[in-house]
């Protein structure tokens, strides 16, 4: 199982933003029980989408500025991001299939390239 990159609000912009691939954002925190399973499906998932898009967390209640920029309000929250902007928004604990065609939707533009 790979670990899912670290963010941090000083980090943020110059890993997901400055991305030359698509990249996926779990917005969590310590006091979330849905969030530590999430995580876990998304590290378990990483594998399969190597090299093709990044997957990475930050802890919302550490990083203040990231979570109100984006406006999270739930946790957990993914935000699916593509040229350093936001496509897709997913609130909440998902079964790891659905995870996995979000992920896979992400991709979509770039299958015909």
């Amino acid at each position: 199982m790979l670990d899912l990159i670290t963010l941090t609000d000083a980090t943020f912009a110059d890993t997901v933003l400055g991305s030359d691939l698509p990249f996926v954002v779990d917005f969590w925190a310590d006091w979330c029980p849905p969030c530590r399973p999430m995580a876990q499906t998304l590290a378990e998932l990483a594998p399969e989408f190597e090299g093709r898009l990044r997957i990475g967390k930050i802890n919302a209640d550490e990083n203040p500025v990231s979570t109100r920029d984006y406006r999270i309000m739930s946790m957990p929250t993914l935000l699916f991001f593509t040229g350093g902007i936001v496509t897709a928004t997913l609130v909440g604990a998902r079964p790891k299939s659905v995870l996995r065609s979000a992920l896979t939707n992400v991709l979509t533009p770039y299958v015909n390239r």
